[in-house]
């Protein structure tokens, strides 16, 4: 592996060292789609991977300050890629993956690495994985079952419509239908009578 790849990881696990929906065990996950995603697609892995390491870099602050972890997770990368020496002219493309990797990001990604981390992203939020980490960030927030449902209701079951690659597209089905059948036979398993009271 590159030593500066090898650089930005070491920073990652350190910065990211929490547990919980977002937590290093996630990002690695990332890391990893977006190499099966990227080889199929022909990505610049010297942008992909950085950008993959680094893109929840932020979310401890998110945590702390409501402030949106892209957009601070972008400018923490910057500088912390200038301080490793990181090739200079690769540096706005990873910020570019980073801003814009988001489900809820403004802006949309715009190239092919971009594209692909965005697709990772919301590739480990679908599937068994998906389902394990929306009961984590439930439980995060406080919540019960009928938060997680919702949070895959309102958000999860969209996922499959918005992937970029054609990689992507074809992991995202399986995924997908996996969460819907969980979803079907959880609310089968949920829902009470009217008179159960």
């Amino acid at each position: 592996m590159d030593e500066k790849i090898e650089t930005v990881r070491h920073y990652a696990a350190k910065v990211l060292s929490h547990t919980g929906s977002h937590g290093l065990d996630h990002v690695l996950r990332v890391v990893h789609l977006c190499g099966v995603i990227g080889k199929e697609e022909n990505a610049d892995m010297r942008i992909l991977i950085p950008a993959a390491l680094l893109h929840d870099i932020a979310r401890p602050i998110e945590e702390r300050k409501d402030l949106p972890h892209e957009e601070v997770g972008a400018r923490v990368a910057e500088c912390f890629l200038r301080s490793i020496r990181y090739d200079e002219k690769l540096i706005p493309q990873i910020t570019h993956a980073i801003r814009a990797h988001r489900f809820r990001s403004t802006g949309k990604p715009e190239t092919p690495e971009a594209r692909i981390l965005s697709d990772a992203d919301k590739l480990d939020a679908m599937g068994a994985v998906g389902i394990a980490r929306t009961f984590i960030r439930a439980g995060e927030h406080h919540g019960e079952i009928r938060d997680a449902t919702d949070h895959m209701h309102d958000k999860l079951l969209n996922l499959k419509a918005q992937m970029y690659t054609k990689t992507a597209k074809s992991m995202a089905e399986e995924r997908h239908r996996y969460l819907a059948e969980f979803l079907e036979i959880l609310t089968e398993e949920t829902t009470l009578p009217d008179d159960s009271l």
